[in-house]
């Protein structure tokens, strides 16, 4: 995926009211950013760091800026919730998920369940049906992707939508896309909430599929890398 916006790089200052983030631009310039990210951001908000934000080019927006990517560390992380929802239907129609190929049609954001709607529908002209929910995943201890990095009651009653789902005969995947390459794992953050890491296991032994894949992010693309192993039971590394 190639962003196609202008970007814009400098220092984060702050990140503040979940959706605020204040940036000096390299130029001196200083401005507030709309953050496209309502989790905790554990350990990619902190001050100092490079970030790249992406123009809107839209002169009527509130906050025409948007906080796309930051530099932790060596590598850039995307903290935009909005992308990889595009990058994996994007991965899944050009037959990259090796996990997810075979299916005749793909749309996005399908009402099901109880007032939610899916991230991705597939389907077959035989009529099964595949539903696959994204999560992104900024988080990592060590070289282990966690999620989710804040409590998300939310998050828990996907789960129990994707059960459903499979219990009604479907195939159901809570897909995590991992915004970041430096990783080889992925675990659920079991000691930020310990109810959803719950909700996890019980919906994988209910039959839902969990698969999380690590990408390759820079100020103007984000690109899937490869497949990582779900570990619901080995410790975290560090």
């Amino acid at each position: 995926m190639r962003i196609d916006k202008p970007i814009l790089e400098g220092i984060l200052l702050r990140r503040y009211k979940r959706f605020l983030a204040d940036i000096e631009l390299d130029d001196g310039t200083q401005l507030t950013a709309h953050c496209p990210n309502p989790g905790g951001m554990l350990g990619c908000k902190e001050p100092g760091s490079r970030v790249a934000l992406r123009d809107s080019q839209d002169p009527k927006r509130k906050l025409r800026y948007t906080f796309q990517t930051i530099l932790v560390g060596d590598t850039w992380v995307n903290v935009d919730t909005g992308l990889p929802n595009a990058l994996v239907f994007e991965a899944v129609e050009a037959d990259a998920i090796p996990e997810l190929t075979g299916y005749d049609t793909a749309r996005r954001e399908v009402k099901y369940g109880q007032n939610s709607r899916i991230d991705i529908l597939l389907e077959r002209e035989s009529g099964e049906r595949c539903y696959v929910e994204v999560k992104n995943t900024t988080l990592a201890r060590g070289t282990t992707a966690l999620f989710p990095d804040a409590k998300t009651a939310r998050g828990l009653k996907h789960l129990g939508e994707l059960a459903d789902m499979v219990r009604e005969g479907h195939r159901a995947v809570q897909f995590f896309l991992v915004s970041r390459d430096d990783v080889n794992g992925f675990a659920p953050a079991d000691d930020i909430d310990p109810a959803y890491g719950a909700g996890l296991r019980e919906a994988a032994a209910a039959g839902v599929e969990l698969l999380a894949y690590s990408t390759h992010a820079t100020p103007s693309t984000l690109e899937i890398v490869q497949s990582l192993p779900v570990e619901l039971d080995a410790p975290v590394r560090t």
